[in-house]
């Protein structure tokens, strides 16, 4: 691998800019035009908020039967339990939904309010 042309400047070194004529030097190889031994070490940088490495709590299960905890989801679960036109299913989802949300984030966003009751609205209205 490291005898191998860099696959960025085509072992060139150099890289052009078309609107410019201008060139720089490769940042793959480093203007080595061979590709570099690291280079297959790609960092994942689509993850970089802490919220997207914690991973949900499978042992927090229990809790979701008590219900939520913040008050905004105690509003929320009333307003969940008071719908008339949706499934116990569908309510028992939400109220779940509800909790989770409350473990992951601290309390009820106003997106995820928005969300919940989006699902609450009466069919055509």
């Amino acid at each position: 691998m490291p005898g191998e042309s860099c696959g960025i400047c085509g072992g060139d070194g150099r890289i052009a800019n078309s609107f410019s004529g201008t060139t720089a030097t490769c940042p793959g190889c480093h203007g080595t035009g061979r590709r570099a031994e690291d280079t297959g070490l790609l960092r994942d940088v689509t993850k970089t908020k802490p919220s997207h490495h914690r991973q949900p709590n499978k042992a927090k299960e229990p809790q979701a039967a008590a219900g939520p905890s913040t008050l905004e989801g105690m509003q929320m679960a009333k307003e969940v339990q008071g719908c008339a036109f949706i499934s116990n299913a569908t309510k028992t989802k939400l109220l779940i939904e509800i909790v989770e949300h409350e473990a992951t984030h601290g309390k009820c966003t106003q997106t995820f309010v928005k969300k919940v009751r989006k699902q609450l609205r009466a069919p055509g209205a």
